[in-house]
Parts: structure tokens; C-alpha cells; sequence
């Protein structure tokens, strides 16, 4: 599907930055430009509303989320990241707009092939002390009193293991959110519809089959969406993976899967097993998620791009203020991968029930 940009005000700011013949040069030129980004974001507004929830807590392979730099002395197969949805409101000139990051169907995102194979092999372990489910996208949205219909948007960094059908309607799903559109960068909805056997064991077989055209908004490159909300490309965990930049009244948070802990991105401090002595020994400054390893030059740089943007946390200015959306959450069962850094929860602002007020 064609990219269409003209909705939203494009971001120019990384325009060339990784294309210096150099790979450290690639890294500087992308770091300048997300402190210009990071200033400008800064002197704007902020959102209206901002709040994380809790999804679903599942295994992870180690060997993937932090890869080579888990210690093998003290190795566990898994890891546990807790999944999240975030709500956000802010204003654009077309009014007050409501975007759902990460509203992940977990109900039937099971389905997808590594953690259906992962399910088949001891599903009474798995679901009875693995998997904890905190709650549906449904039951959140009915608790805090926002309607199905008060939804515009929905994006996602990136679209391993999403069924989306449930949300925006197929030929065989009446959409949940009848007002809603998908955003998502061109290149990684091309590739979710011709998928490799390597990209497909990652993706929810048929997850976005039959989703009407008008219901996806593709975008290039970087994007604003509207007072303190953008939408930047940093690809690497996959070609068309973005980041969801929020404006709040604790800064920038920076929210992808690049990373599956603010660990990740301070690894020099990092209370993972070895994760801090590894990063010392080869001089890395980020560790990258790593399951499908589409492009993993690009995936440091954007790593490095993202922490940059995020600066410092407010809650411990050591390390950067990034929010995971899929965040490495201690378990009793797979010791040594404890964050030293755990973001859990943030709220921001004050929720606008929008049909409910035009109605009233």
C-alpha cells in the first residue's frame, strides 16, 4: 500500500543521518539528530493524557532478548516481559484524538508459530505458571470509560505476533473499533503480507487478512501526529519498526521493542547476569532484542537514537527514560534476568471520555 503522509506533519530531522560510509559515523550523525529532535520535541506541547497497562506476562528466549550478553555460568532459557497497552490523548487541529499503542490481542496472539510450538509442548506449565494474564484490551478501555468508538488510532512499533482483525473488522470480523485506523510504516505492512519462514514464525498467520484499505494509514519515514505525540522510524527489529514518542510531564518516553529492558539501554549498569560485564568487554552502549535480526547495524543505531531522544529518567537520571513495550519483569524462575531499571507503570494527565461528552 502507497504511503500517505499528507494527514500528518512528516519529521525531517533523521533525513540521511545513516548514511555516512562509516558505521560509528552512521551512529554520531543519528545521535545529532535526536538531540535536535529531542530540543524541539521538548519546546512543544505536551499530551493531555497518558497512561500504561499491564496485558499479558509471558516466557521470552534470553538468547534473544538479550542475547549474546546473558551469562552462560548462570544461563535460563527465558526470560519474563510483561506486555503492554498505552493510552494516549492529544490535541491536532482536527480536535482531541485518541491512539492506543500496543493494544495487543494476546486472546489469540498465542497462534502465533513460536509460542503456539511453546504452548503444544507443556500447555498446563505454560498457562498454569508461566503466563500470567493481567487483562484484555476490552476490560481496560471498559474500566477507565473510554468507548470502542472514542478510539481513532492504534499503531504498534511493530507487527510480530498482533491479530488485528479483532480491532478494525475483516471479511470475517465486524471491527471492535468501529472508528479506528491502523498506523503503520509502509515498509513493515509490505512485509507483514510477504513474509519470509524466518519473519513468518514471528507473525500471527493471517493476523491482518482482509482489513479494509481505509482502516490502515501507511506512513514513510518519520511522523507527528499531533501536541506531543510522533511516530519515528527505527528500523532493525524489523525494516519498518517505528518508536512512539510521548511528551509528558516526565519527559520523553520512548516506547519500542528494540529493547525488551531500560537494561538494554544502559547495559554498563545492568543487573542481568553478565549483561554489565559484556557490555564492558566489547564496548557496546545498547544490547539489541534480537529474534529475527533483520538488519542489526540499523537496530543498534536505532537503539542508540531512541535512548538519545528519551534523555534521562526522572525517576533515576542514570539511566534513559525509555518505556518498553514489552519489558524484561523479574520471575522466581529464571534467575539472573532481575532489570535494574523496571519501569512498570506511568500516568500523565487526565483521560477525556469524548462521546460521552458530545452526548451529554
Amino acid at each position: 500500500m502507497k504511503a500517505t503522509n499528507t494527514q500528518f506533519k512528516q519529521i525531517t530531522h533523521f533525513d540521511g543521518c545513516r548514511k555516512a560510509p562509516g558505521q560509528q559515523a552512521r551512529v554520531e550523525d543519528t545521535r545529532a539528530a535526536a538531540r535536535e529532535f529531542r530540543k524541539d520535541m521538548l519546546a512543544g506541547k505536551k499530551v493531555r493524557y497518558f497512561e500504561s497497562f499491564d496485558l499479558v506476562t509471558v516466557p521470552y528466549p534470553s538468547r534473544y532478548g538479550l542475547r549474546n550478553a546473558f551469562s552462560r555460568e548462570r544461563y535460563v532459557e527465558y526470560l519474563h516481559i510483561r506486555n503492554r497497552m498505552f493510552v494516549v490523548q492529544f490535541d491536532t487541529d482536527d480536535g482531541l484524538k485518541t491512539l492506543l499503542v500496543s493494544p495487543s490481542d494476546h486472546e489469540h496472539n498465542v497462534e502465533t508459530p513460536f509460542f503456539r510450538r511453546l504452548a503444544d509442548k507443556s500447555p498446563e506449565m505454560l498457562e498454569r505458571l508461566v503466563v500470567k494474564r493481567h487483562s484484555t484490551v476490552p476490560e481496560i478501555l471498559a474500566r477507565i470509560g473510554l468507548a470502542p468508538e472514542d478510539v481513532d488510532y492504534i499503531t504498534y512499533d511493530h507487527l510480530h505476533t498482533q491479530e488485528v482483525r479483532r480491532w478494525l473488522g475483516s471479511d470475517e470480523h465486524e471491527a471492535f473499533f468501529p472508528n479506528a485506523k491502523l498506523l503503520v510504516h509502509w515498509r513493515e505492512w509490505e512485509s507483514v503480507r510477504d513474509l519470509n519462514p524466518y519473519q513468518a514464525d514471528w507473525y500471527c498467520p493471517n493476523g491482518v487478512r482482509g482489513i479494509p484499505e481505509h482502516k490502515v494509514h501507511c506512513f514513510d519515514g518519520s511522523i507527528e501526529l499531533g501536541d506531543g505525540i510522533a511516530l519515528v522510524h527505527t528500523p532493525g527489529h524489523t525494516e519498518g519498526n517505528h518508536s512512539i514518542v510521548t511528551h509528558t510531564d516526565e519527559g520523553l518516553w520512548v516506547t519500542s521493542e528494540n529493547g525488551v529492558s531500560v537494561d538494554a539501554y544502559a547495559p554498563e549498569l545492568s543487573a542481568a547476569a553478565g549483561v554489565a560485564e559484556y557490555a564492558k568487554t566489547i564496548g557496546t552502549e545498547v544490547i539489541i532484542n534480537g529474534n529475527t535480526l533483520e538488519n542489526a547495524i540499523d537496530q543498534y543505531i536505532s537503539m542508540v537514537q531512541e535512548k538519545t531522544i528519551a534523555g534521562p529518567s526522572a525517576r533515576d537520571s542514570r539511566f534513559p527514560n525509555v518505556f518498553p513495550s514489552s519489558e524484561m519483569t523479574p520471575f522466581w524462575a529464571f534467575p539472573g534476568a532481575k532489570p535494574a531499571f523496571y519501569v512498570g507503570h506511568a500516568r500523565h494527565g487526565a483521560l477525556t471520555k469524548k462521546r460521552r461528552a458530545e452526548t451529554a
